[in-house]
């Protein structure tokens, strides 16, 4: 099958899959974690009325503020469940249905653009969500300071930003530093779980995955899409026209 985008539809799959990184580096260029230049930016990006209306009243009631401070599951979601890390939900149309179909387990996103957090806001007040919490801030800062060690049942990266350009691979979320720091969050058989559309991404995660000595990936190579990751519209779209995705799953060991 043919994964090569075009310009135009390279666009498009940015919005439909947008998650907590964008195309251009910030003013210093480096996480301060890893060294590494960062995978996003704060743009001037289109926001309607209505998602700007739940950046204001909603978030108070459905956000946690960033803080280097250590989270309590228990008490953030006033129940004890296990709880599924969403790194990147984009406009959230895939994490409500997730949320709605696994009602029994606890959602944390982590996404930092405001289109997209104000999208999922409404998402949680419209479908009457309880289960699904939003940290608006950069992922890798989160799990390294918010994230307690061995406290995940899961974590889901859904189509993070491929950076096609070979020089640009450098940006990519999946690192193996990054990697580590979230499989000293997964409990014992905790699971990670990869999607990308993009070839070359789906073969780096795969490396990088495999390497992780406290991972095991669950398939011989890349792992068949689960029944409760829904296809996304781009997907179906790029499936008409040739394209591919890749999901990949490991647990913890």
């Amino acid at each position: 099958m043919n994964n090569h985008h075009t310009p135009k539809e390279q666009e498009m799959t940015n919005m439909d899959h947008d998650t907590s990184e964008n195309t251009a580096p910030t003013e210093d260029g480096k996480h301060p974690l890893f060294g590494r230049i960062r995978s996003f930016v704060h743009r001037r990006a289109h926001i309607t009325p209505g998602q700007q209306q739940a950046l204001d009243t909603l978030m108070q009631k459905w956000g946690i503020t960033y803080s280097p401070t250590l989270l309590d599951f228990e008490q953030v979601f006033k129940r004890s469940a296990p709880t599924i890390l969403e790194i990147g939900f984009g406009m959230g149309e895939t994490t409500e249905k997730i949320c709605l179909t696994r009602k029994d387990e606890n959602f944390l996103g982590v996404e930092v653009f405001n289109a997209g957090v104000g999208s999922m806001l409404n998402r949680i007040e419209n479908s009457g969500l309880t289960n699904m919490r939003i940290i608006q801030h950069d992922a890798v800062d989160v799990v390294n300071h918010m994230i307690p060690l061995e406290s995940l049942a899961g974590i889901h990266i859904y189509f993070p930003d491929p950076w096609q350009k070979k020089r640009h691979h450098k940006r990519r979320l999946i690192q193996s530093p990054f990697v580590k720091l979230l499989a000293e969050r997964l409990k014992t058989g905790g699971y990670i779980h990869c999607a990308t559309d993009w070839e070359n991404y789906a073969e780096q995660m795969l490396e990088v995955l495999s390497a992780e000595p406290l991972l095991q990936n669950t398939a011989d190579g890349y792992a068949p899409k689960p029944d409760y990751r829904p296809q996304t519209k781009f997907e179906t779209r790029g499936f008409r026209l040739g394209h591919s995705s890749w999901d990949l799953v490991f647990t913890k060991k």
